[in-house]
């Protein structure tokens, strides 16, 4: 089993579509039953798969003692491949960890998930708090989505510090650039610079489309460069993940 967080601390970075297209590449082209798991109260992960929004609050109610995460569950139109939708009740989520008083519940709630999901995609909210505690304690794998610009060269070292700082034994973290357009000086410079050698996701109309057609890349402009990156970035993580179960055994 593995848990591959997609996490950044700030939004509008593409964290949901990468999240998605990872959790679509792991169900459909490595053959994985994998589940991808909203905890971003926008929901978004859902809606870009062509899904409904959840209907009541209810999703938060996986962490309790007594809750049931198998119902939550939804199919989604591509097999192998279940969400675990958020909704309004994820709002109060960190309220609700505090008040448990466990900062492992949702590693304990993801490792009985994958008696049935060898493989969880999780789609986090652009905070620091208990949320980002609790999957930084479940994580295997932390994807890290992080813009061209100045101020990402702040912000990859204040994840690492904040995990470090609670977690001695973090998860591998993965920085990648998202929304790169080589068009621009300031990109390029950032690219050369403090990202050089990060997997690069550009900004272009396909990944555009992916919210527009609320399906992923790889179902509609399997041909394009952008696709090929995504694979390339996915390959990664399988490759990280293989190496890491090697070690453990």
């Amino acid at each position: 089993m593995a848990v591959i967080a997609v996490y950044s601390v700030k939004g509008g970075v593409g964290k949901t579509t990468l999240a998605v297209d990872m959790a679509w590449r792991s169900a459909t082209l490595s053959g994985h039953p994998t589940l991808l798991w909203d905890l971003d109260p926008q929901g978004g992960a859902g809606w870009l798969l062509g899904l409904e929004d959840r209907v009541g609050s209810r999703a938060a109610s996986a962490f309790q003692k007594d809750g049931k995460p198998a119902q939550l569950i939804t199919p989604s139109r591509y097999p192998g491949l279940d969400v675990l939708q958020a909704d309004e009740s994820m709002r109060s989520l960190p309220l609700t960890l505090a008040r448990i008083g466990k900062r492992k519940r949702l590693a304990r709630t993801a490792a009985f998930l994958a008696a049935e999901y060898p493989r969880i995609v999780i789609d986090c909210p652009p905070v620091l708090n208990e949320i980002s505690e609790q999957v930084f304690a479940a994580a295997d794998l932390l994807i890290v989505p992080l813009p061209p610009s100045p101020l990402s060269a702040r912000a990859l070292p204040m994840i690492r510090e904040e995990i470090l700082a609670n977690h001695p034994r973090h998860p591998p973290i993965l920085p990648v650039l998202s929304m790169y357009d080589a068009r621009r000086r300031l990109h390029r410079d950032v690219h050369t610079g403090f990202a050089a050698g990060w997997p690069v996701i550009p900004m272009n109309s396909a990944i555009e489309q992916i919210a527009a057609r609320r399906a992923p890349l790889g179902t509609f402009a399997a041909a394009t460069d952008a696709n090929a990156r995504l694979q390339r970035l996915w390959d990664g993580i399988e490759a990280k993940l293989a190496m890491q179960a090697a070690t453990a055994d």
